[in-house]
């Protein structure tokens, strides 16, 4: 959990547990496993324990709640970013239902819930109506995803839909979707030592399809494996080639930086207090 995330899409991240199975070729080289061993922890998995929190980690976004209603400024929240709020599991239900009542105090946050489940998205609405403070997400990484996922997701009715297509893996056509509700497509490549390489003609395809559809396109990050032009000027020599003659390098992800086509595309959907119109009209903030 931190306020100030360094997650350019996000200010603040909160996570009411930590651990998680996987479940897709997304998970394969999961930061969030890796990083819960750092701490010597073994989370991940259906036979692994999950890790919970105290009241002091529960206050703390009823503090960026009152901050943001002090100052007139919506904070986003990244919920969970070490585990999926919609996992299945006995244990999880109370904490979750502790998230919801979170959600409902804290009126000047909106939530950011990221799954690979869609499918259980519906199943844990509590409201039958879904709060205009939740944004709900699901992970796309190849067209397969995206056809299994996205429907799932069309059918739940919060504040905010949004894709994440990160790690990309594969290319993906979004043009079936983003017309029937989609307001927010985050993209990016995979970090990490065996990081898989993303093809940056997979990054602009998606660009360009938000750009038509009049969708927020949100580009992460090149991750540790960017465009061959980026790397040159360091000598980097380890490269992948794809099948249409794209070129990528290994290279530092913090080098590599997340510039696409020589800018930076950091669009965000309007706060949904705004017409629909306006929401899909998306501007860089």
């Amino acid at each position: 959990m931190g306020k100030n995330s360094s997650i350019e899409w996000t200010h603040h991240t909160f996570n009411p547990w930590w651990g998680c199975t996987k479940v897709s070729h997304a998970c394969k080289f999961c930061y969030a496993e890796v990083w819960a061993k750092r701490t010597g922890a073994d989370l991940w998995g259906p036979k692994a324990a999950r890790r919970f929190f105290g009241p002091h980690h529960w206050k703390q976004p009823l503090l960026w709640d009152e901050e943001a209603k002090k100052t007139g400024t919506r904070r986003r929240v990244f919920c969970a970013s070490m585990a999926d709020v919609f996992e299945y599991r006995a244990e999880l239900h109370t904490w979750r239902e502790r998230l919801w009542d979170l959600i409902e105090q804290t009126p000047n946050l909106d939530w950011l819930l990221l799954t690979k489940r869609p499918q259980r998205i519906a199943l844990h609405n509590r409201w039958g109506v879904w709060p205009k403070n939740v944004w709900l997400g699901t992970t796309v990484e190849n067209q397969k995803t995206a056809a299994e996922r996205i429907p799932h997701l069309l059918s739940n009715n919060p504040g905010v839909r949004f894709l994440s297509c990160e790690p990309l893996i594969g290319p993906v056509d979004l043009n079936p979707f983003l017309r029937l509700g989609i307001d927010w497509v985050i993209a990016g490549g995979e970090s990490g030592g065996r990081s898989r390489p993303s093809n940056p003609r997979w990054i602009r395809e998606l660009r360009d399809q938000c750009m038509a559809a009049e969708v927020a396109f949100h580009f992460k990050q090149w991750g540790n494996w960017s465009p061959i032009d980026l790397a040159i000027a360091s000598g980097e020599k380890r490269v992948h080639i794809f099948s249409d003659g794209e070129v990528v390098a290994r290279h530092n992800k913090g080098t590599a930086g997340r510039l696409l086509d020589g800018r930076t595309w950091d669009q965000f959907p309007v706060y949904p207090n705004e017409s629909t119109a306006t929401l899909r009209l998306a501007a860089d903030q």
